[in-house]
């Protein structure tokens, strides 16, 4: 079967790899001049400079997707973990490291807090191992087609009902841990999933065992790595990549059928002809831009919460940063609970923010010339829908982080800087400017997410974190593999 892949980013690439494994005729169409999607790269002054996804965890998933395409990862991106995963700075001066390993990680606790502690860390570890493999078998890597699929799994539903994944998320860590340093560490998580830990599901919790217990990785030479690795990887096993290629169109035929996608518009365009097509863009985006008005998107992708934007500011800096910082720094500011009810709820600014620094160069320095640092500042915001008029107080938000930063001991002379807001997420295609798409709650999450196929349009499949299974590098993985599932049945059975 001939099939047309929209997008090189993390979904497609997936999606390519599992498709050629099952003898597919696969073209990737991409927009851009480089894979990658969201997990882009600038390249500037002897800087290179991820501006997409900076925590890579679960890198089992990225190697099968090399392994669908014959190929082995460590021939095209050498993985390595990292050590301290996490250093977490509290308002009241104390510090956190977190550690790769659970017995490096007790031990760390019992320094930080007491024994009571460390122990809790245990007993947390092996709560969070139980939820994911119940998760993971029966909802995570799997398709759905309607809600009465969940029955189906009903001895890992009920599991995950034993283990307690229906509660809230917040009491659920608080009931393992007293400290409230703790609390916060092993529930920001869900940040991910685009709910505060009070509101989110205890079962989000997954989140937190694919970094804090199963550990966070980097590929050297930068986070992009893992698409140029794997666009390396596909091509060699066949599939074609035509960059430069922007998608204006998915065809269809007069049964609603798809036919092709079409790139470019007018006289010079081009049709690419496909049996299937599976598209990775921003499933409300596609809809609309891509459809036309006559199939409308998902209620949930139209009428749904997404999850909070960022304010991203990548930078190459004259510097280096102070002596006790890690690859991935996390700065919490005060009123914990009060922070998410300001950007969710209030649609507002922290009042006070807290915020990521990641310094690749730190653990490779091939990213920055000597002397010098990459500085990547993250800092959770409303989506489009909050009340903030970013063409108005961009400015004025940008340069209280950029104070924030310098005060904190980072090295602030730039060198070559980009700023994203949520108005460029979404002029780069991202639905109400967050690039964290729907929010994870219960009913838009699996067989209530949008789903990965259309009835009104057989042959069209979606990857990517607005449908299934949902946000993060890993499940954006999957989601390619699930697509690559559905190609498969309708070629079979030519029904999805």
């Amino acid at each position: 079967m001939k099939v047309v892949v929209i997008g090189a980013g993390l979904g497609g690439l997936s999606a390519a790899a599992h498709l050629v494994r099952s003898d597919h005729d696969v073209t990737i169409v991409e927009r851009e001049e480089i894979p990658g999607g969201r997990a882009g790269v600038i390249r500037s002054h002897g800087f290179t400079l991820d501006n997409g996804p900076t925590v890579l965890t679960m890198p089992d998933l990225l190697e099968e997707a090399f392994a669908a395409a014959g190929a082995t990862m460590a021939d095209h991106v050498t993985i390595k973990p990292v050590d301290p995963m996490y250093r977490a700075c509290y308002p009241d001066g104390s510090t956190l490291f977190v550690r790769h390993g659970r017995e490096a990680m007790t031990e760390e606790i019992r320094r930080f807090a007491n024994d009571r502690e460390a122990a809790a860390f245990e007993r947390f570890s092996d709560w969070l191992a139980q939820l994911y493999a119940v998760e993971m078998r029966s909802f995570i890597d799997a398709n759905f087609d309607s809600p009465l699929d969940l029955v189906k799994p009903w001895r890992d539903g009920l599991s995950l009902l034993k283990l307690g994944g229906f509660g809230k998320l917040d009491k659920r860590v608080a009931s393992f841990f007293d400290d409230p340093r703790l609390q916060q560490i092993f529930s920001f998580q869900s940040m991910y999933a685009g709910l505060a830990p009070y509101e989110a599901l205890a079962l989000y919790a997954v989140i937190t065992y694919m970094d804090s217990v199963q550990g966070v990785f980097v590929p050297e030479g930068g986070m992009h790595q893992m698409a140029a690795g794997l666009a390396d990887a596909v091509e060699r096993a066949g599939v074609t990549i035509r960059y430069s290629s922007p998608v204006t169109e998915i065809v269809r035929g007069a049964n609603g059928s798809v036919r092709g996608v079409r790139i470019g518009q007018g006289d010079g365009s081009d049709l690419v002809e496909a049996d299937a097509v599976v598209c990775n863009p921003d499933l409300p985006v596609a809809y609309r831009e891509l459809l036309g008005d006559d199939v409308r998107a998902p209620r949930a992708a139209r009428k749904g919460k997404y999850s909070p934007s960022c304010l991203l500011w990548v930078a190459g800096v004259e510097g280096l940063p102070p002596a006790d910082a890690a690859h991935h720094n996390i700065h919490f500011g005060n009123d914990w609970d009060g922070s998410f009810k300001a950007i969710i709820d209030d649609g507002v600014r922290m009042p006070d923010p807290s915020i990521l620094v990641t310094l690749h160069s730190l653990d490779d320095p091939s990213l920055a010339p000597d002397g010098c640092t990459s500085l990547y500042v993250l800092e959770p915001t409303p989506s489009l829908s909050g009340t903030i008029d970013w063409s108005r107080e961009r400015d004025r938000i940008m340069g209280s982080l950029r104070r924030t930063v310098h005060s904190l001991g980072y090295p602030t002379d730039v060198v070559v800087e980009q700023i994203y807001d949520p108005q460029d997420w979404q002029r780069m295609g991202m639905e109400q400017g967050t690039p964290f798409a729907l929010a994870h709650t219960f009913f838009q999450t699996g067989p209530f997410r949008p789903n990965n196929v259309d009835k009104r349009v057989p042959g069209l499949v979606f990857a990517g974190s607005s449908t299934l299974p949902g946000v993060g590098v890993p499940m954006v993985l999957v989601s390619g593999k699930l697509a690559a599932q559905r190609v498969d049945q309708y070629h079979r059975s030519g029904e999805m």
